[in-house]
């Protein structure tokens, strides 16, 4: 005899990996750590300061 499937429970659970999949794509495209981001604020702050710290006054 064949098992007996819950629709609804297959239906969620199809949209539950499809939602993972979604997520796990946008992880990679748009995801950088908080570090990843201070890091980067960082370097470009002490950057800044440089290049303003090599201006000649006129």
């Amino acid at each position: 005899m064949a098992e007996i499937l819950n629709l609804n429970r297959a239906r969620k659970a199809k949209a539950k990996t499809a939602d993972k999949a979604v997520a796990a794509e946008n992880r990679a495209k748009f995801g950088r750590s908080k570090a990843d981001k201070t890091l980067e604020a960082a370097r470009a702050e002490k950057l800044a300061r440089t290049l303003d710290g090599a201006k000649r006054d006129e």
